[in-house]
């Protein structure tokens, strides 16, 4: 009897598949992947080739760095690449741990849920998922099977993800248009209580779900309303989810931004994007001690909600990481003090730029919001925008932020006039000074009436008025 040799097999070199191939990367994209993203960056110039990244920048292969003010939409909390989170990983993939067998208990969620749970002090247990959307999904069966009702409420403009049942409860039209029938959820206004309890009186409501601060034109409930609504909603027998996904884990300059006002306590939070510490994905749904108990309410139920690759060692060394450097670099802090002075530097604009309207939010979480100007040769121009498209101005701004200055922003959402600066929380004044400058000189074009900031408006309108 003979033993047959094992087939030689090539090794896989990721580093050489990169050499031979990175160059292909907008193709690959437009042939396999959303064909309409390279075709979007191509038109707005934002179709750069980064090739390496770290920190809260990313550098081209001429060698140019990038600054970075949108932390991959608030995923890079930490900024990319940071050595502790990195090590963590390594240590845990080195240590070949039995995981995800389903049918035992591994220590590493437990000690994560724990820490998470020393910031929530109003809480009690914890579901690991692998997203925002995943978490916001978790809280929204939570809360209908432990109210048996129905119905849950959310606020006009919110953001909350794009699966079935977050889109449900997503505020923004462009999104759910063309994918009802949804659930039967319902939109009141943030910080209308008298919408609210309308609602309430039906007798079919569940829960509300709320974004602290909104991502969609970074807009803050208005102060006392987070308190007043969990009171309204006891009174009626439902329960307050806050949806922290993005604002969670520091962004506002607080641990959680519904820490902001006293006397608030969630029956139900979501956080992601930065726990992640931007390598694995992952997200937590916290909650109180009897909603959990009601849902695993038997042994029979004891997978009644789970996730394939919930709590997942990578995950969850991850998450153990970037909570450790957020307490040994004091990264709250860090994002209450830079971002006062970045809001303050760009506040002392407002009345210096008319087509400025407003600079807002928490921490480094800030909306730059940009309106009719006063004189006359400005109005023509911003009124040919508006025509065209809503939003047009924005992104007008955003592009040479990006091209001449290198800089990394984003519009706040579709049809907004507004920009949304939700950079790492590892910035400092070295890079608040790098934006004002940029910011200020690229008002400073717009003021002028002409130049190639308006040419690239020009294009702007043309290719608004084709997509129509």
């Amino acid at each position: 009897m003979t033993t047959r040799e094992p087939a030689a097999t090539e090794e896989f070199d990721l580093g050489r598949l990169l050499a031979e191939r990175g160059a292909e990367r907008y193709e690959l994209h437009a042939r396999h992947l959303n064909h309409q993203l390279p075709r979007m960056l191509h038109t707005i110039g934002f179709d750069k080739v980064y090739e390496r990244a770290e920190g809260a920048y990313f550098w081209d292969a001429d060698g140019n760095d990038y600054l970075d003010m949108l932390a991959g939409f608030g995923v890079m909390g930490l900024g990319r690449h940071h050595p502790v989170v990195r090590k963590a990983l390594h240590d845990v993939l080195d240590a070949q741990l039995a995981d995800l067998t389903r049918f035992d208990c591994q220590p590493l969620p437990g000690l994560l849920a724990e820490k998470l749970l020393a910031h929530s002090p109003h809480l009690d247990r914890v579901f690991f998922g692998n997203s925002g959307t995943e978490a916001v999904e978790t809280a929204l069966k939570f809360a209908r099977y432990a109210t048996g009702r129905p119905r849950v409420l959310y606020c006009d403009h919110a953001f909350h993800g794009l699966t079935t049942g977050s889109l449900s409860v997503n505020g923004e039209d462009g999104f759910r248009d063309g994918f009802a029938p949804l659930l039967p959820d319902t939109a009141v206004p943030l910080g209308d209580l008298d919408a609210l309890a309308r609602e309430l009186k039906k007798g079919d409501v569940a829960a509300l779900v709320v974004e602290p601060v909104q991502g969609k034109g970074v807009h803050e409930a208005p102060p006392g309303y987070l308190r007043a609504a969990r009171e309204l909603l006891h009174a009626h027998g439902a329960l307050l989810i806050v949806d922290e996904v993005q604002t969670g884990l520091g962004r506002t300059g607080d641990f959680y931004a519904h820490q902001h006002e006293d006397g608030v306590e969630p029956d139900l939070v979501c956080v992601a994007k930065a726990l992640s510490g931007g390598y694995v994905p992952v997200g937590a749904t916290l909650g109180k001690e009897w909603i959990f108990k009601k849902v695993y309410s038997s042994m029979d139920r004891v997978l009644v909600h789970s996730a394939s690759f919930g709590s997942n060692a990578q995950a969850m060394a991850a998450g153990l990481a970037v909570l450790s450097v957020m307490e040994s670099e004091r990264i709250v802090a860090n994002a209450r003090t830079t971002g006062e002075l970045l809001k303050a530097r760009l506040s002392a604009l407002v009345d210096k730029y008319e087509l400025l309207s407003d600079v807002r939010g928490r921490g480094l979480m800030i909306g730059i919001e940009f309106g009719r100007p006063r004189s006359l040769k400005l109005r023509s121009r911003w009124t040919m925008l508006q025509a065209a498209r809503k939003g047009l101005f924005a992104q007008m701004v955003v592009v040479p932020l990006l091209r001449r200055h290198r800089i990394l922003t984003q519009v706040s959402g579709d049809h907004l006039e507004v920009i949304k600066l939700i950079p790492p929380l590892i910035i400092g004044e070295r890079e608040v000074d790098r934006f004002v400058e940029a910011f200020t000189e690229v008002m400073d074009d717009a003021h002028s009436g002409g130049g190639l900031m308006w040419d690239f408006g020009k294009t702007l309108v043309k290719q608004a008025v084709a997509n129509r």
